[in-house]
């Protein structure tokens, strides 16, 4: 049987979202750049959010560099602005401490991507034609017999 989600797995999704529009619509900061929120933790007791953010750049971004150091500056800062936006969106009784985080996950996905491209190279792993044509078999019924 399936495992349902928790409340604490709801609330982290709901936050995700309201998250994501309120950052694009609310926070005017030009150091804010594309942000994109890609997950969102919530402790059990739900004291904080963690909030895993990743920057839209042509560039490899890390957690030092200085557009994500601004941009989670900026984040942090807004942070009690936003949660008591996300309180009043959501309803919720008692709204977690926002904490933002740049989510490496993206670099390391794209790392590993190439890696995986250097180490097979850009041709297909089966060539499906070349295989159909070996197996001695042909589409003609009267061959086959």
């Amino acid at each position: 049987m399936p495992r349902e989600f928790s409340r604490i797995d709801r609330i982290g999704d709901q936050m995700q979202r309201e998250l994501a529009q309120l950052i694009q619509r609310e926070v005017k900061d030009p150091r804010v750049g594309m942000v994109t929120v890609n997950a969102v933790k919530v402790s059990r007791d739900l004291g904080y959010a963690d909030v895993y953010v990743s920057l839209l750049t042509t560039e490899e971004l890390t957690e030092e560099s200085p557009q994500v150091r601004d941009s989670l500056t900026v984040l942090n800062k807004a942070a009690g602005f936003l949660k008591g936006q996300v309180g009043r969106a959501m309803k919720l009784r008692v709204t977690p401490q926002l904490r933002f985080h740049f989510d490496t996950l993206l670099g390391h996905s794209r790392h590993m991507d190439n890696l995986i491209r250097e180490a097979v190279g850009d041709k297909p792993v089966v060539d499906r034609d070349d295989d159909a044509r070996n197996d001695g078999a042909s589409d003609d019924p009267e061959q086959n017999a």
